[in-house]
């Protein structure tokens, strides 16, 4: 409710002053006993009909019209607008595309006047495995940096290493909490592929997926993208891996008792159907080329796993 103008406001109720209604509402309403004295209101003019007013001057015998009765003029109300909450987004989307149910990725099919695909033109999924050493996250980068359409790496320690205050150091051991910070970081990468993929970016993931671990490793990893991933490993000689691994720094270098442990458990990789380059005499660049040609025939006779 409006005071009329100079009047002062309320006082603010106060212990020892008398009960907050000793306020009169009167000061509200000018007009009424007590209230505080405003601006005086203009008297409005006479109407038609009030003495001493010359109306209209009308012939004698002319017929009275009927006079429409004056209503004083109101200013227009302005229309009040329900207040609309905003929509919340539907659960199952991610960014502006909504995702399909379950596995999002299909197994990509080559156009039918080509027959040799280009990959480097088409959107993939593709999970690059290998040993710590082995150079994924180089040629990851080199590939998905070299494409001649959007393309986005996903490396899984970037992501792992997300976790700042009670992060799992592998060198520290492993334990349940390790294991439970690297299924966390597949998952989280899993659904940034989706969601890539769902936007047309292709991506390249890269992991160190144990042959003699399928359901955590790569049927984790087929759960988390869709069959439509296209897995690939790197397996360099044991000499060379030992190399690049002393170059590392901080808890991404391990010991060489740790690297030559999981390249032998790598070498379970020969025989199941999978593609494995041996980049030993390769370099990141010449690394990727044999990764396009490898991805090429993979998608014209997608591999079984």
């Amino acid at each position: 409710m409006q005071h009329a103008v100079g009047a002062p406001l309320p006082p603010p109720h106060q212990p020892g002053h008398g009960p907050a209604t000793a306020w009169s509402p009167a000061a509200h309403h000018p007009g009424q006993p007590g209230a505080h004295p405003g601006p005086v209101p203009q008297t409005p003019p006479a109407p038609a009909s009030a003495p001493g007013f010359a109306g209209p001057q009308m012939p004698p015998g002319a017929p009275h019209a009927s006079v429409p009765p004056q209503h004083a003029s109101v200013p227009p109300v302005p229309p009040q607008h329900a207040s609309v909450p905003p929509v919340p987004p539907a659960p199952d989307t991610t960014g502006h595309v909504r995702l399909p149910p379950g596995g999002p990725v299909g197994m990509p099919s080559p156009p039918p006047a080509v027959s040799a695909p280009d990959p480097a033109s088409t959107t993939l999924a593709v999970l690059l495995i290998g040993p710590a050493g082995a150079g994924k996250t180089s040629v990851a980068k080199y590939w998905a940096d070299h494409r001649r359409v959007p393309t986005a790496h996903i490396s899984l320690d970037d992501v792992r290493e997300w976790v700042r205050s009670g992060f799992a150091d592998p060198q520290s051991g492993w334990n349940d909490n390790s294991e439970a910070q690297y299924r966390l970081a597949r998952r989280t990468c899993g659904f940034a592929a989706r969601n890539f993929l769902a936007n047309g970016i292709s991506c390249i993931l890269d992991d160190a997926v144990f042959p003699d671990r399928p359901v955590v490793g790569l049927g984790g990893w087929k759960r988390h993208v869709g069959p439509g991933l296209l897995p690939v490993v790197l397996l360099p000689g044991l000499e060379i891996v030992l190399e690049r691994n002393a170059e590392r720094t901080g808890n991404r270098r391990l010991s060489d008792e740790e690297v030559a442990r999981i390249h032998g458990r790598m070498a379970g990789w020969y025989g199941s159907g999978l593609p494995i380059i041996d980049n030993s005499q390769l370099d990141v660049e010449g690394t990727a080329r044999v990764l396009d040609e490898v991805l090429a025939r993979s998608i014209a006779s997608p591999p079984a796993w």
